[in-house]
């Protein structure tokens, strides 16, 4: 008897043209032209597939914003709205006249996105938006992000009911935000991979969460030049072990695309077709654990004709793993493997698959 065929992966874009908006009003790295790049890697894949592309509804109500950041965060953003400022946040993050309507718009489409993925409307999705978010912190913008839009997100789902969200975020930049919001959270796992030492200068394999949420954070910082054979090596360490181990009912990913080799803004050597095997990994996680739901959000990236091809890879890794199959893993340098070493240290008094991984190698190197 053979098997009935498989149902064909649902696959839903959210973008919307108010997203570019947002603009310094001369020449940023972040800039509109990102979007139109992305999109258009994201749009080969939705043709291919017919996926379906939704404008996003409306912005995040402040119900929504209050899980995630502070109230007095929120009014400042609103009271330079308000006034029609152009502001400098820090000296990488601006603020203009469409700003804050795009930035409450794109956590709306985190909202939407979370509530499609929850209630089985989709299984996978992403959020093609401006400004990114994952360093904007609970009360605090910073490094180009005004609002949080993976946390939004997470905290929608967990509003739904989520037992335990995870994120990955693979953007070359730690996910300092992300990680500020989560910390005591025992609820959402936060496991971020990105270059050291580089902005924001945090991310330590030290920082493994606060109170009851100590072991629910894991930083993976690697050296300058990381390539796609490092990324590897710590998913199958540590990154899909650990996932395995938690179980999440939904897996969100900081999908920035700035650890690609041509990107000016970073120093790791990953090539597009690294972006879809490790969403093709994700995917395969999502399916073991989280009933197909997997998320991803648009963060950083420089290079256009990088985030391009990256995230049409990176859809296509996570509607059809098998196009990216496991293969044998090159070597990785002594000294990023170190660093693995001690990631996996860090984290093994709260995870078994790492205290078993520790185990093995002790007992290799004797």
């Amino acid at each position: 008897m053979t098997a009935p065929p498989e149902r064909p992966v649902k696959l839903t874009l959210w973008t919307d043209p108010r997203f570019q908006e947002h603009h310094a009003g001369s020449y940023h790295p972040e800039r509109p032209a990102r979007l139109e790049a992305a999109l258009r890697g994201a749009r080969s894949v939705a043709e291919a597939s017919g996926a379906e592309e939704r404008t996003v509804a409306a912005p995040a109500s402040r119900e929504a914003l209050l899980r995630v950041h502070d109230a007095a965060h929120l009014d400042h953003l609103a009271d330079l709205d308000a006034r029609g400022a152009r502001a400098q946040l820090d000296p990488d993050t601006y603020f203009g006249p469409g700003s804050h309507a795009a930035a409450v718009l794109a956590a709306g489409g985190a909202v939407e996105l979370a509530t499609a993925l929850m209630d089985g409307s989709t299984d996978v999705g992403m959020l093609l938006a401006r400004p990114p978010g994952h360093h904007a912190m609970r009360a605090r913008a910073m490094g180009f992000c005004l609002l949080n839009n993976v946390a939004v997100a997470a905290a929608q789902a967990r509003a739904m009911g989520a037992r335990r969200v995870a994120i990955v975020d693979w953007d070359v930049h730690h996910g300092n935000g992300t990680q500020d919001i989560f910390w005591r959270d025992p609820s959402v796992l936060f496991i971020s991979l990105h270059q050291a030492p580089l902005y924001p200068d945090s991310g330590w394999v030290t920082e493994v969460g606060g109170g009851d949420a100590a072991g629910s954070t894991l930083n993976l910082p690697f050296p300058a030049a990381g390539d796609g054979a490092l990324y590897a090596e710590a998913f199958e360490r540590v990154v899909l072990p650990v996932l395995d181990e938690a179980r999440p009912d939904l897996l969100l990913v900081s999908a920035g695309f700035d650890a690609h080799a041509r990107d000016p803004l970073a120093s790791m050597q990953l090539q597009s077709r690294d972006y879809g095997w490790m969403a093709a990994r994700l995917r395969e996680m999502a399916q073991s654990h989280a009933g197909g739901r997997l998320g991803l959000f648009l963060e950083g990236g420089y290079d256009l004709a990088a985030i391009e091809e990256s995230v049409e890879a990176t859809l296509r890794g996570a509607t059809a793993p098998a196009a990216f199959p496991r293969n044998e893993r090159s070597a990785v340098h002594p000294s990023a493997e170190r660093i693995l070493d001690g990631v996996v240290r860090a984290g093994a008094p709260w995870w078994r698959c790492l205290r078993d991984d520790a185990q093995r190698r002790a007992i290799s190197a004797a």
